[in-house]
């Protein structure tokens, strides 16, 4: 008995120091991380993670169903479809054709209404409001300088940033996109209760405007100019500019750092379905319009869905793109093999949700899970 009170009086010591150690060299976002994750079994973040943070509400209004194909769920899954399906955890797949549900299934208990992480699909959304903010004048340019709204960005290189820059990930900063390593930037500024402060903690090491970098923390800063450029909160502003006015038939929630600090982690963390993320890739796919309104303007669609550098063709502004068997995609990409994936000449848009990509820890590549996911598509819908 005294040895375990001896014991017991030891480790309390040292859970002690430990947690004084993490806060003396701020390092205790990590006491977060081991709750919300690491304690759960995950070395990153998951799909279902939500509920474990700070969140906003993403209102939606008036419902409007997708109509269903007149060959809906005609087809079923290929037999390799079926096995990365399996493989990769996919928890929904979706296939809409002229605008229309051609076939959706839902798998390990999911269904067309849960709720799961989008991970960097928020890129997409975030730069897709800077283009609203453009259009409604809250913004000057893309080629504003991003030190009109921030103050610790106007020394030095950074004094070159430019607002269109942090869409395109061409930023120039330090950012280190390392996912799995507990104490990289990126980690910390999953689990920080200040993401601001993070993120103005970045300096600009490189000419920006120069190059593509993948890196999380341009979409934080470029969600933290449209909150200085318009006043509002970045969820009320995606509710008011496209939740709301595209029809999504659920609310959606957003994580924040804190209830404290309500910034939210704007580089990931919309929770949603399949059918309501498809919602934004065809807004892109009918160049802004919706029902036959203007949302966002036409001229900035097509500039996000094109490269902006020669050497990165894989990348806009806040899109991704691809070549595959002849045929020009664009995409919303996350973590873990989120996807929206979109071919304007077919009219055809692949959703895809899961709770893993394969093999790989690949940052800012694609990996080969998404071309089996398009030619499987394809196969389907040629039968």
């Amino acid at each position: 008995m005294k040895f375990l009170k001896k014991f017991i009086k030891w480790l309390a010591i040292i859970l002690g120091l430990l947690i004084l150690t993490l806060y003396i060299t701020d390092t205790d976002y990590l006491i977060k991380a081991v709750r919300t994750v690491y304690l759960k079994g995950h070395t990153t973040a998951y799909i279902e993670d939500t509920n474990q943070f700070d969140n906003r509400v993403i209102e939606n209004g008036t419902p409007e169903p997708w109509p269903n194909h007149k060959n809906y769920n005609a087809v079923k899954e290929t037999e390799i479809l079926n096995k990365i399906n399996a493989a990769n955890g996919t928890i929904a797949y979706v296939i809409i054709k002229n605008d229309s549900i051609w076939f959706e299934n839902y798998y390990d208990g999911f269904n067309e209404n849960s709720q799961t992480n989008s991970f960097s699909m928020a890129k997409s959304y975030v730069s897709g409001l800077m283009g609203k903010a453009i259009q409604q004048g809250y913004i000057k340019s893309l080629n504003q300088p991003v030190c009109d709204f921030l103050p610790e960005f106007c020394d030095g290189l950074a004094a070159n940033l430019k607002v269109g820059d942090l869409s395109s990930m061409a930023s120039g900063t330090n950012w280190d996109e390392k996912y799995y390593s507990p104490l990289s930037i990126t980690t910390r500024a999953y689990f920080d209760d200040d993401l601001a402060k993070v993120a103005n903690s970045l300096k600009v090491v490189a000419e920006p405007g120069k190059a593509f970098k993948y890196a999380s923390g341009d979409t934080q800063m470029l969600a933290m100019v449209i909150e200085k450029a318009t006043g509002k909160k970045l969820y009320d502003y995606l509710t008011e500019s496209f939740w709301k006015p595209l029809g999504s038939e659920n609310q959606s929630l957003w994580q924040v750092d804190s209830d404290t600090h309500d910034l939210v982690k704007a580089y990931c963390c919309i929770a949603s379905n399949a059918k309501d993320f498809a919602r934004f890739g065809k807004l892109y796919k009918d160049h802004g319009k919706w029902h036959g309104k203007q949302i966002l303007d036409s001229a900035f669609v097509a500039k996000s869905i094109t490269p902006r550098f020669k050497a990165s063709p894989e990348y806009g502004y806040g899109w991704w793109m691809r070549e595959l068997n002849g045929k020009h995609f664009f995409m919303m990409r996350g973590h873990l093999g989120q996807y929206v994936i979109v071919e304007p000449e077919d009219n055809v848009i692949i959703v895809r949700l899961g709770h893993s990509k394969g093999n790989s820890n690949s940052v800012g590549a694609f990996t080969d899970d998404i071309s089996v996911y398009i030619t499987e598509a394809y196969k389907m819908l040629e039968k």
